[in-house]
């Protein structure tokens, strides 16, 4: 589907964070750690959920909708534990929430499970970064529709972005439905 890149994207990310989090611990840097959390939250939030909101409305079970629900229920599960040591409680729901009514075989609580670990094999540092590109490029045209009074719904008839490299060009063409959207 097209939304297949936008899985991967958060599930690098997801990988990513757990790698950096459990690394942060290691050294004692849990301010880091917490900082890192919250900036995934934030993009899981305001790119991933916003950009898959048809998917998960849509009324047919396919496996696109599938994929999106299992890609966010696997980000949820795993906030959850990598939360936990910051904030027991609300880890603890969460995981009660999302894991007790599906999971049975599973621990009875987040505070019993493993830590996440990451897995290298799905950190994808290019479509990251191509993914972060697009999301400063949709940030600015944000930020000039309102700058103009351009209502977001409006469509555009031009849009034009300068790019610094043929890497950056390559990535926009490719993520351009996403940015256009």
């Amino acid at each position: 589907s097209e939304y297949a890149e936008l899985d991967r994207w958060v599930l690098a990310e997801l990988n990513q964070l757990v790698a950096g989090v459990d690394s942060d611990l290691e050294h004692y840097a849990p301010a880091d750690a917490g900082r890192k959390i919250e900036g995934f939250v934030d993009d899981l939030s305001n790119w991933y959920v916003r950009r898959s909101r048809r998917r998960f409305w849509k009324s047919e079970n396919d496996v696109d909708k599938l994929s999106a629900y299992t890609t966010l229920y696997q980000c949820l599960v795993t906030l959850s534990q990598l939360i936990a040591p910051f904030m027991p409680f609300l880890a603890e729901e969460l995981y009660q929430s999302l894991v007790g009514p599906v999971s049975p075989d599973e621990p009875a609580s987040v505070h019993l499970s493993d830590f996440p670990v990451a897995d290298p094999a799905l950190i994808d540092k290019k479509l990251m970064e191509d993914v972060r590109l697009a999301m400063r490029v949709s940030s600015m045209g944000r930020a000039a529709r309102s700058q103009a009074g351009i209502k977001v719904r409006q469509h555009l008839i031009k849009l034009l972005v300068k790019v610094n490299t043929k890497e950056q060009k390559e990535a926009l063409t490719r993520l351009a439905p996403q940015v256009l959207e």
